[in-house]
């Protein structure tokens, strides 16, 4: 098991990194001046909100519109397998905090389940990816597949987007026939980008990756 300690101080070391904390979210956790009865943000705010080059492949349907967003800080867990030819580590679940303006205001878990502080809770599936920094797990479009817990901030969450991601991968070592069924977690941050339905005006709908 010495493999395993190994990689996990290498991991621990190059890849813990500090979230980059949410400052234009408000109390309740929507975007400033951007409440759910909003159409819209202004090409300006949307220039701010959304990462630069988020690939279009991973805009949400024109009819989502940008609700909020929360930073994630936590790990990827990975379980070393066997497979036909050796063995490999394996993607399990995360585990991390979603902070608004570095307050810890939910949590993020298998599933995957996105579960805010009021006890709602969104499931969703992953509909699209791209790599956009080779040393980051990738980016990610999803689609909620089911709701849970008392009416609340995720009830009506339609799409959820991975963006702006930072480690996470799984190790490039460590893995082999002496450590099968060893864990490891790997640290990682994101921004995740929630969305609801809104069908009123769906040109002034904010999605990022969307082409203006």
């Amino acid at each position: 098991m010495e493999n395993i300690g190994l990689v996990r101080n290498l991991m621990l070391a190059s890849l813990l990194v500090a979230p980059a904390c949410v400052a234009e979210v408000d109390d309740d956790g929507q975007l400033d001046g951007n409440t759910d009865d909003d159409l819209g943000l202004t090409e300006a705010t949307r220039s701010s909100v959304c990462p630069a080059g988020t690939p279009a492949a991973l805009a949400p349907p024109s009819d989502q519109n940008l609700a909020f967003y929360l930073d994630a800080t936590g790990v990827q867990k990975y379980s070393c397998n066997a497979t036909a030819t050796g063995a490999t580590w394996s993607f399990v679940a995360p585990v991390a905090d979603l902070l608004d303006d570095c307050r810890q205001v939910g949590t993020h878990y298998a599933g995957p389940t996105w579960e805010y502080r009021d006890g709602s809770t969104v499931v969703a599936a992953k509909v699209a990816g791209a790599t956009v920094d080779p040393t980051a797990i990738p980016w990610l479009l999803l689609t909620a597949v089911s709701h849970g817990g008392p009416a609340g901030k995720m009830t009506g969450v339609t799409s959820i987007q991975r963006l702006s991601t930072a480690g996470g991968n799984a190790p490039a070592a460590g893995c082999d026939g002496a450590n099968l069924g060893a864990t490891i977690d790997v640290p990682y941050t994101a921004r995740y980008f929630f969305y609801r339905t809104s069908l009123n005006s769906p040109l002034r709908n904010t999605r990022c990756g969307a082409t203006p």
